[in-house]
């Protein structure tokens, strides 16, 4: 099982970059007002909960943490959405997706491709 650990801050933020070159890093945008965000947020726990793999996992939600959010966006260069998960490694984003591909399943395919 991974712990989960919600990132607060900027500071935070750029600890998970640099924890990124020991560990893969997957971090989750999470909305707490929208229904798609609680399905895909249910399935990243679940695939949390069964992994047994060497990696961190995060959690940054965008309303409450908007400035850790936007931080995100700016430094992936990936347009903000929400859901959105980032499979991170060597300070790279190895992969990214939202919505309904978030799934169990497929943070497992990345992450055996990773």
């Amino acid at each position: 099982m991974v712990e989960l650990k919600e990132l607060q801050s900027n500071e935070e933020l750029e600890q998970v970059w640099e924890k990124s070159q020991q560990n893969p890093v997957l971090l989750f945008k999470h909305s707490t007002t929208c229904p798609i965000s609680a399905g895909a947020f249910e399935q990243y726990q679940s695939f949390l909960e069964s992994s047994e793999d060497n990696l961190d996992g995060y959690i940054v939600k965008v309303i409450e943490t908007r400035d850790v959010s936007n931080q995100v966006a700016a430094e992936t260069n990936i347009k903000h959405q929400s859901p959105q998960i980032f499979l991170i490694k060597d300070k790279e984003v190895l992969w990214h997706t939202s919505h309904s591909k978030i799934t169990a399943d497929s943070i497992n395919r990345e992450l055996k491709n990773a």
